[in-house]
């Protein structure tokens, strides 16, 4: 992965942070947001985009 397309996301409950590629061509103006399970909380929950 490009060091450059590199995207952090946060759940806001938990503190888990996973990171990801993005295209930034065709995502720019949009915030990433997916569902991903969590391991501190044992279910699945929201990951926003945010800041590196």
């Amino acid at each position: 992965m490009a060091k450059q397309n590199l995207v952090r996301l946060v759940n806001k409950e938990s503190g888990e942070t996973y990171w990801t590629s993005k295209n930034k061509k065709k995502l720019a103006a949009i915030k990433l947001e997916f569902k991903k399970y969590s391991k501190k909380l044992r279910k699945v929950i929201v990951f926003k985009e945010s800041k590196k």
